[in-house]
């Protein structure tokens, strides 16, 4: 990771009764994530005591603050969101749950959009649980898109090299059909190629673009959407000066070498996107959401209901996701200083 300045870091507990906190303090036990950043919890002293001696994690030590103003860059820092004792019921979806994680992203949100931290790393929510009249929404990516008025934003996989971006995210498969347009994948390539660039540090990124069918429709026998949509939607992207190429058959390229001739590889709906990613890329995975005018990254998973409260979890890819989040930011600054200062020209 480059060095700069140390960042702050808003983290949002997600679903209490999950492994979001298990997996946040099992990360922020490791003292080398905080050399680089100053992490904020946001929660309860009272919630990340009580999940601390739950999970026998007794190494685990943080310091209490009432605003991230107040936070103490050389310590984990727990920001107090509410004052009340939460019961915690590990492996259920409740209410409650749902109101807690809420509460946690709502106030995170509202500190990075003022500046008081400087990135944004979200533990896992209940997509089901959280909804209410201020979070109707499929997910955190279309919740902070609408929170930042952004109408483009783009799911982005990352794992070192590999990173998978999808043209549709949090829709039902039987509505995938009528979504894919040649202005959407314009648009998706658009921010794809901006923000490898500018997150990322990749000049002229080479993007791959998967086709929708299988077999790329076998010259439209099942489908015809490859001919009618997505070829026109390259040949438009790369009239307008992007360096994009397929339709691949998304049956076969991830499984082959060629996958390392491109920076950046656009599916057309999330499954045929993440489940290649998730098999090579799980546990150390980190989602990012580009299109924002704000870093906002977390883990490649869910709540994990299934062994909540075990001990069990893994944070390797929520300190990845941490670590993603400083160094994306990082790479966004220095983009902004060299594109405010360019170099001058010889004569």
């Amino acid at each position: 990771m480059s060095k700069h300045k140390k960042l702050k870091v808003g983290i949002t507990c997600g679903d209490i009764n999950g492994i979001g906190i298990e997996i946040i303090l099992k990360a922020l036990s490791d003292s080398r994530v905080y050399e680089h950043c100053t992490p904020i919890i946001y929660a309860s002293s009272d919630l990340i005591k009580q999940q601390k001696h739950e999970l026998k994690l007794e190494g685990f030590h943080f310091h209490v603050i009432e605003s991230a103003e107040k936070a103490d860059a050389t310590k984990v820092n727990v920001l107090n969101v509410w004052s009340e004792k939460v019961e915690i019921e590990f492996g259920q979806s409740t209410a409650k749950g749902g109101e807690y994680a809420f509460k946690s992203l709502k106030a995170a949100v509202e500190d990075i959009a003022s500046t008081k931290i400087d990135v944004l790393v979200t533990a896992p929510i209940n997509k089901k649980n959280i909804q209410s009249e201020e979070f109707n929404f499929p997910g955190h990516t279309e919740f902070l898109a609408a929170y930042a008025n952004e109408e483009n934003p783009l799911m982005i996989l990352v794992h070192n090299n590999l990173r998978v971006a999808v043209a549709t995210g949090h829709i039902a498969v039987e509505d995938i059909k009528s979504h894919i347009s040649k202005d959407l994948i314009v648009s998706k390539l658009s921010v794809f190629a901006k923000s490898l660039t500018q997150d990322f540090g990749i000049h002229r990124p080479k993007i791959a673009v998967l086709g929708l069918n299988p077999h790329n429709g076998d010259e439209g026998l099942m489908g015809d959407q490859e001919s009618k949509i997505i070829v026109p939607a390259i040949e438009k992207a790369k009239d307008e000066g992007a360096l994009v190429f397929g339709p691949f058959a998304a049956d076969g390229f991830f499984g082959s070498p060629h996958r390392n001739n491109f920076d950046g590889v656009l599916a057309m709906y999330h499954d045929q996107g993440l489940a290649p990613f998730k098999a090579l890329a799980f546990e150390e995975g980190v989602n990012f959401t580009a299109g924002l005018p704000i870093v906002r990254t977390s883990p490649d998973h869910g709540v994990a209901y299934d062994i909540a409260g075990q001990g069990i979890a893994s944070e390797v890819s929520f300190r990845q996701a941490i670590l993603a989040a400083c160094d994306i930011a990082n790479e966004r600054r220095h983009y902004r200083e060299i594109s405010s200062n360019p170099l001058p020209i010889s004569k």
